[in-house]
């Protein structure tokens, strides 16, 4: 037996109850409860509407059958006209007042009078006076009453016949609630007319004391399922507790694997950006180099502005190696206010043709828009933008001679900028024009590149989509163009 119960135990410690497990049960159970209560609680508001529509009809045809009782025991009691005395006369016209009254003073009834007909004509009485007026003492002409029963002579119209035929009690109803209950009239064995009141019995709060009682009946069986979960999870959780122990200490340990990746990850890829723009930093010292050497009188100016600006991207550079992230007001900013005619026409000028490759092999063609506005990015991240793109045009141009066509656009409707840069070399492999799931072309993608399988290539065109769509929320697009060679596209919105 005992070993038979371990058994059973070590089974049921292979099946681990979490939170959620307890919830998914909870859940189950409430909406369970949840569809019952409503099922019940609609067959119960059926019950209970029947049973008001019952009562309320019960009640209110009692309410007039009595009413025209009292006045046709009334009447058949009294004695005639011409042996009544004053004293009399006075009792029952009270009598009838009273009747009329005390139906009045009942709950929920809202109207009563009694219909007689003389001739053709109906007229409802609704005091004692005029009642025994009517009967006593023949009065043809009725006086108009002091509360209208328009509605209840017209009602009175539609059930005369049936009244007159039947001798039964006719009920009518209207919207649900309010009765009109016209009782036939026969003193003394003879069709009078008929006792009419209007009654709207109310049974809500009858119902309304049911459904809180059988609310709260919900409520406390809800309350205990709420109450046994609470228990199960507590001993679930007790019993796994040393599980989630283990499973949040290798938790712990798995993330800090994963940081130590990222940070891995993030420290070769920062070095490897570095690495690709060393030799940029090192084509510009040789140009400083050179224009320091050629420094002369006549073109001290000129070397100067070259040598400024060599020197300001240079810090730039070195900048950027201090950083992962550089802050975005170093790169965005309203101070900024860059030309990108004059950034292209210096970087075309004196960076694509100072190359010691130049030897009459590349030409390039501006047609550059003069009303292009300013762009307020750092001037050197422009730069950085664009020189790859131009030395792309270059490099893969093939072996004859290459133009390389930069042309600049502003469309003042839609205030967008555009950069365009076309060769008419070879063009891009189809491959590399190909986009992956999140809609970026490989060839914009890291460790990229269409010069083979060169070590330290394919971060050119990465870096300038990087910068130009993350950094400075521009677009970048490639193309082979129809007639041969490529087009990288910069769409700058205002």
């Amino acid at each position: 037996m005992p070993s038979q119960t371990s058994r059973l135990f070590a089974k049921l410690q292979q099946y681990h109850f979490e939170l959620r497990h307890v919830l998914v049960v909870f859940i189950i159970l409430v909406a369970a409860q949840v569809l019952i209560s409503l099922v019940q609680k609609i067959s119960l508001q059926n019950f209970l509407v029947r049973t008001q529509e019952w009562y309320q009809r019960d009640a209110a045809e009692r309410f007039a059958n009595l009413a025209a009782t009292s006045l046709e025991l009334l009447l058949e009691t009294a004695s005639p006209a011409h042996q009544q005395n004053d004293a009399e006369r006075r009792k029952i016209v009270q009598a009838f007042d009273i009747i009329f009254s005390q139906q009045l003073l009942l709950q929920q009834v809202e109207e009563t009078c009694v219909l007689v007909s003389t001739g053709d004509k109906v007229f409802a009485i609704d005091n004692g006076e005029v009642l025994y007026e009517y009967f006593f003492e023949n009065l043809t002409v009725l006086p108009p009453t002091d509360i209208p029963h328009e509605g209840a002579l017209r009602r009175y119209h539609q059930v005369r016949d049936q009244l007159i035929a039947s001798e039964q009690i006719c009920n009518l109803l209207e919207d649900k609630q309010t009765f009109h209950v016209f009782v036939p009239f026969v003193p003394k064995g003879e069709f009078a007319g008929a006792v009419y009141i209007k009654n709207a019995p109310d049974f809500g709060f009858v119902t309304q004391e049911i459904k809180s009682s059988y609310n709260e009946s919900s409520l406390v069986f809800m309350g205990m399922i709420f109450f046994g979960m609470i228990a199960m999870f507590y001993i679930s959780s007790y019993t796994v507790k040393e599980r989630d122990e283990a499973q949040k200490l290798l938790f712990q340990e798995r993330e800090e694997q994963l940081k130590e990746r990222i940070h891995y990850q993030k420290e070769a890829q920062f070095t490897k950006r570095i690495y690709h723009t060393h030799h940029k930093a090192e084509k510009v010292m040789g140009f400083i180099k050179e224009d320091l050497r050629s420094l002369a009188a006549p073109n001290i100016e000129e070397v100067k502005y070259r040598v400024t600006r060599y020197a300001n991207f240079m810090s730039r550079v070195i900048y950027d190696m201090k950083w992962y992230e550089p802050p975005l007001q170093a790169i965005r900013n309203p101070i900024f206010q860059t030309s990108l005619n004059d950034v292209i026409r210096f970087v075309v000028e004196h960076i694509c043709l100072r190359v010691a490759t130049q030897s009459g092999k590349y030409k390039f063609a501006l047609d550059l828009e003069a009303q292009l506005p300013p762009v307020p990015i750092n001037e050197f991240v422009v730069w950085e933008i664009l020189e790859p793109l131009l030395q792309n045009s270059m490099d893969h141009g093939g072996n004859g001679e290459v133009t390389v066509t930069v042309q600049t656009r502003y469309d003042q409707t839609s205030g967008i900028s555009k950069v365009m840069v076309a060769d008419n070399g070879p063009g891009i492999l189809p491959d590399l024009l190909r986009t992956n799931e999140h809609g970026v072309k490989r060839l914009f993608l890291e460790n990229i590149s269409t010069k083979g399988n060169e070590q330290h290539s394919g971060y050119g065109c990465y870096l300038a989509y990087e910068i130009a769509k993350q950094r400075c929320g521009w677009n970048l697009d490639a193309e082979n163009l129809p007639a041969g060679g490529c087009r990288f596209t910069l769409v700058i919105p205002n």
